[in-house]
């Protein structure tokens, strides 16, 4: 995954997020054995076809399809047996580790990029050879010397960067957040190695993810309430309405007949 950058106490720390875990125990190997105590992990998942059979057979039992198999040399593996799972749980945050990875291909390249040479003075009839190498020696061996610093192509080497620290672990995700820059090209794969006590077999908790659906049910319950309340006020409002002008009709209803009192009395008038 590519670089990208967090606060910490006010400050903005460049970090790159690498993908570690879960990975798989497939092999504990030992000194009485295979001559050296190592943990071998796999890690990532393909489809069957694109696996050999040998390597296919050799974790059948534990039902995976692995990507990649890689090994660890340890100083302790009696706790350790093949299908335990190791993740993003068994760093801290603070924790010193070592990165290993292949460092990014550059292709052919000059001694000026690959080594880092000076090259020649820009005046005095150089001409075209500023970044030339210069001589490579005397003409004696009659041969270029092993190690002989010249052009030829650069990267794709193994480069392990050391004392990097953990600046935080995403458990659930299996993703931990490594100080600085690490080897190697995006999505390259990369061993991380440290000191302390492995921990094995540690699932992520979802309490969280509990609360969260705890909440989004009680949102629409919220929401319904509230449309109760108001269609309630709504049927209170045009109850109102209608007591009002039920009433306004009885207040005329007297005035009319006041009328027809007037009328036929000064019709008695007139008669008399």
């Amino acid at each position: 995954m590519s670089m990208t950058q967090i606060w910490v106490d006010d400050k903005v720390m460049a970090v790159t997020p690498v993908l570690a875990g879960p990975c798989t125990v497939t092999q504990i190997k030992t000194k009485e054995k295979d001559g050296y105590q190592s943990l071998q992990l796999a890690f990532g998942e393909r489809k069957e076809k694109n696996i050999k059979k040998p390597q296919l057979g050799h974790v059948k039992n534990l039902n995976i399809k692995p990507k990649h198999v890689r090994e660890f040399r340890t100083t302790e593996t009696t706790d350790v047996k093949a299908g335990d799972i190791i993740n993003v749980a068994t760093f801290e945050t603070g924790d010193i580790v070592n990165v290993t990875g292949t460092s990014k291909g550059k292709g052919f390249q000059g001694v000026v990029k690959r080594w880092g040479f000076h090259g020649q003075q820009k005046t005095h009839g150089t001409k075209d050879q500023l970044r030339m190498p210069g001589s490579i020696g005397a003409l004696g061996p009659a041969h270029v010397l092993k190690g002989t610093k010249m052009g030829g192509r650069m990267g794709g080497d193994r480069v392990t960067t050391t004392n990097l620290e953990i600046a935080g672990v995403d458990l659930e995700n299996n993703i931990l957040l490594i100080k600085g820059a690490v080897p190697g090209a995006v999505n390259g794969l990369v061993l991380i190695k440290g000191k302390g006590e492995l921990k094995l077999n540690i699932q992520p908790e979802k309490k969280e993810e509990v609360k969260e659906e705890v909440k989004a049910e009680e949102a629409p319950v919220e929401e319904k309430k509230e449309e109760s309340k108001t269609e309630e006020v709504k049927e209170e409002k045009v109850e109102e309405v209608k007591e009002e002008k039920v009433e306004e009709k009885k207040e005329e209803a007297p005035a009319e007949e006041k009328k027809e009192e007037v009328k036929e009395e000064k019709k008695e008038e007139s008669k008399e």
